[in-house]
């Protein structure tokens, strides 16, 4: 925890230097950014040095995705240590998020059906996820107790268990044989389903408040540019992943796994459309206000 929990505290100092002027922390938080471009640059910059064609370096998109997930956790991470509050952030978010990861996770830390076909697939996809895990571990203790008086628990109301269980009975029977178990083929696909709906909660919790930090914009908007980057990889790959038809000739584990990164794209439909236009009138740091008409 101490590790991540430093990197986290030396982005947010970064952002806060020399004081707390918004022109101040927009350089900062474009530095930040910077950052994790440049990694995810110099990662997709490696696979492709050593693929004949530009689109044979696409199977780096889901290691790409994964370092973005990475940073819409720390940007929660910042948020927090900056302002001492947990505003705006939904819990239950992070608990569909952690159980996505560890459901992925169980598969790709061992078995090869899932993880990407290049050098980055031997370690560093499942690092960044493994990070990923940590923080948000971090987040939700910080969330539930270090900073639990300034967490909206009322309003953090949407019920999440049937969400989990009807993403397991889902991947149940859908789920692909790419790594011929069917336990770690199904909590793999179980992963996807969660993931794609673990920003129900947060987009809940934003139509009760309407004001929403900037950093939490950013979380969202990030891990939308995630799923668009492993949603991308799946395009081009879905045909890759094998089962047992229910019907004869048609793939469902494939398109299912389309349709669960589709899913998440709809949800955000609305809020994409009021992120970009208050990031063009109002700059980087301002807070998203919605309008009241807004929905989930």
């Amino acid at each position: 925890m101490r590790t991540h929990s430093w990197l986290i505290q030396m982005i947010s100092n970064t952002i806060n230097k020399n004081g707390k002027v918004s022109t101040t922390q927009d350089f900062g938080l474009k530095r930040v950014y910077a950052v994790f471009v440049t990694v995810a640059v110099v990662v997709f910059y490696w696979v492709y040095q050593g693929e004949a064609h530009i689109f044979d370096a696409l199977t780096a998109f889901l290691t790409l995705s994964a370092i973005f997930q990475c940073l819409a956790f720390c940007l929660l991470g910042v948020h927090m240590l900056s302002t001492g509050s947990v505003q705006g952030i939904s819990a239950k978010s992070l608990q569909l998020e952690a159980i996505a990861l560890a459901c992925r996770l169980s598969s790709t830390t061992w078995l090869a059906g899932y993880v990407p076909n290049d050098a980055s697939g031997d370690y560093l996809y499942q690092f960044f996820d493994v990070l990923s895990l940590a923080m948000v571990l971090w987040l939700l203790h910080r969330v539930l107790h270090v900073h639990s008086k300034t967490y909206e628990v009322d309003d953090d109301s949407l019920p999440v268990t049937p969400l989990a269980l009807g993403s397991l009975v889902l991947a149940g029977l859908l789920h692909a044989d790419v790594n011929d178990r069917p336990v770690f083929d199904t909590l793999w696909m179980c992963g996807l389903f969660v993931g794609a709906l673990a920003v129900l909660p947060q987009l809940w919790l934003m139509t009760r408040n309407r004001v929403i930090p900037a950093m939490t914009s950013h979380f969202v908007a990030v891990m939308a540019f995630s799923r668009i980057l492993s949603g991308l990889y799946m395009w081009r790959a879905h045909e890759e992943i094998s089962c047992t038809p229910w019907i004869k000739g048609f793939n469902h584990s494939g398109h299912a796994v389309l349709a669960a990164h589709a899913v998440h794209l709809v949800l955000l439909g609305d809020f994409a459309y009021f992120y970009v236009k208050n990031l063009a009138t109002r700059g980087l740091c301002s807070s998203l206000e919605l309008p009241d008409s807004w929905i989930v």
